[in-house]
């Protein structure tokens, strides 16, 4: 079976994107990079591509909205 082929058009993220995680990973690398109002040397990975999805976002990139918690469904 021939694979399925993605369209150009459903890409999550814009390509700006990618350049705002660079330069946010250098920063962490350098550690430099501080988060949030406590302004706190940033340590994970993770919390460093979360700020970085964060600039984007704020600067007008294609990037999805941030997932919410689903209320959980009560049993009856």
């Amino acid at each position: 079976m021939a694979a399925k082929k993605r369209k150009k058009s459903s890409q999550k993220y814009g390509p700006s994107v990618g350049a705002t995680v660079k330069k946010v990973m250098q920063k962490k690398k350098a550690g430099t990079l501080q988060g949030g109002r406590s302004k706190k040397k940033v340590k994970s990975r993770k919390q460093a591509i979360a700020i970085a999805l964060s600039e984007a976002r704020a600067a007008g990139a294609k990037v999805p909205s941030k997932t919410r918690n689903k209320k959980p469904r009560k049993k009856s």
